[in-house]
């Protein structure tokens, strides 16, 4: 991965983490302030700031804090499932990533499939001209 890359991926997980926290603690200081209490409860103890106003206006806050913090972590189960399965993807061995023990052992194992023996065959090898 390219370092820009790198870093921007960096950048967008940290303002997808700091937008997510942001939404899930007005949503909670909102369930906080309004659950157990009246319409007519919550509308005399609304104060000032943020959390009066959306106290005031329940669709504001639907709208611009409830759906996009569902709509975003929606986005992030479904960014993980693909990312697990793109990393679980299996590529198969290359034989020129094999070491020579690994390959001297694999050949064995095919000729002793090949040959239908149990017992596994210890062969000379060729020593090869150089």
């Amino acid at each position: 991965m390219d370092k820009n890359k790198r870093i921007l991926f960096f950048v967008l997980i940290g303002l997808d983490v700091a937008i997510t926290v942001f939404l899930f603690v007005i949503s909670i200081i909102m369930l906080a302030n309004t659950v157990g209490k009246t319409t007519a409860e919550i509308i005399n103890s609304a104060g000032d700031g943020l959390i009066g106003w959306l106290q005031n206006n329940p669709n504001i806050y639907l709208g611009v804090f409830v759906v996009p913090l569902f709509v975003l972590l929606a986005a992030n189960i479904v960014g993980l499932v693909i990312y697990v399965r793109k990393q679980s993807k299996k590529t198969p061995v290359q034989v020129n990533d094999l070491t020579d023990d690994q390959k001297e052992l694999l050949r064995q194992e095919l000729l002793k499939d090949l040959q239908g023996d149990t017992t596994p065959k210890k062969e000379e090898t060729p020593k090869s001209e150089e």
